[in-house]
């Protein structure tokens, strides 16, 4: 009698690697979601206000747009620091690892993060720092409402988690270091060749965040430390760019996971060819639904080759 195999047939290191790979992908969809806000809504109204020049849709939208461009500027630092800690704990504490991100405790972390971020959003409406912006055509966070409300939201939404995800990424760096020199060390690191290319994807999304949020953030910083005098002096033309650019760095990431991640990559071509050929998209989803069945199966077998007299 033939005896399906749970994924405890897995070796324990191909099944740590699976279980990782699943908790990392929670991060990535919840920064993926993160992006698209921006797109579905404050996008299409910052559009409407460029086609007619000016904001014509009252104060509660102009309050809800800043509100969902804010979730989704806040909502992307957090993730990306919760993937960067998420990624030293794996591979600088793997010890520490299999204990604080279990699936469950994955998805609770997940829910902390937006949770978090909501509550860093909300003190927005008490300031009153969401205002029409007609520079950029976009109800955004206003830099001159509030000098000690400006370099609050600066340091704790931008410089600490930056600073957090550098630390992360340096000791990552470190370890990558060691292992390749072969230094001998008690605690034996866990780095594969895909832990190394999946840590330089989500380094090169840390990095272009930076670079593109840094000059709106360094704008605002110096207009709160002395709004008055700088606040005038600052070129309409360096705001803007510095705001499209930093907006433009949501459509960044799904680039780098195409350019650097094989199996988006592989994704993308499909949805394209899907797109041209539709009928080919239900044969490979055919295809892909037998070899999964197929994959399942194979270590079945082999555990039942093993363990023979255990099955009937």
């Amino acid at each position: 009698m033939l005896m399906l195999c749970p994924p405890v047939c897995l070796s324990r290191p191909d099944w740590d690697e699976l279980r990782s790979e699943e908790e990392r992908n929670v991060f990535v969809v919840s920064l993926a979601f993160a992006d698209l806000v921006v797109a579905f809504y404050p996008y299409p109204l910052v559009l409407y206000a460029i086609f007619h020049d000016g904001w014509s849709l009252g104060d509660t939208q102009c309050k809800v747009s800043g509100f969902l461009m804010g979730l989704s500027v806040i909502g992307s630092i957090f993730n990306i620091t919760g993937i960067a800690i998420n990624r030293y704990c794996y591979i600088c504490q793997n010890f520490s690892y299999d204990r604080l991100y279990s699936y469950r405790n994955t998805l609770l972390l997940v829910a902390l993060i937006w949770l978090l971020t909501v509550l860093a959003i909300v003190p927005n409406f008490f300031v009153g720092s969401l205002q029409y912006d007609p520079r950029v055509y976009s109800c955004t966070f206003a830099q001159t409402v509030s000098a000690t409300y400006t370099i609050t939201v600066v340091v704790v939404h931008f410089f600490v988690p930056i600073a957090v995800v550098t630390f992360c990424y340096l000791q990552i760096w470190i370890m990558v270091i060691q292992v390749r020199r072969k230094v001998k060390s008690e605690v034996r690191p866990r780095i594969k060749p895909s832990d190394l290319r999946n840590f330089i994807t989500m380094f090169v999304v840390f990095v272009l965040f930076a670079i593109c949020w840094a000059p709106l953030n360094f704008i605002g910083l110096a207009v709160a430390v002395n709004p008055e005098e700088v606040a005038p002096h600052i070129p309409e033309w360096l705001f803007v760019v510095s705001y499209f650019m930093a907006y433009f760095n949501s459509c960044l990431n799904a680039i780098i996971y195409g350019l650097l991640n094989q199996n988006f990559r592989r994704e993308y071509k499909r949805i394209v060819m899907s797109v041209w050929k539709p009928q080919l998209f239900f044969q490979e989803t055919s295809r892909g639904g037998t070899e999964g069945i197929q994959i399942k199966l194979s270590p079945g077998l082999n555990n039942n080759e093993r363990n023979k007299g255990e099955t009937l």
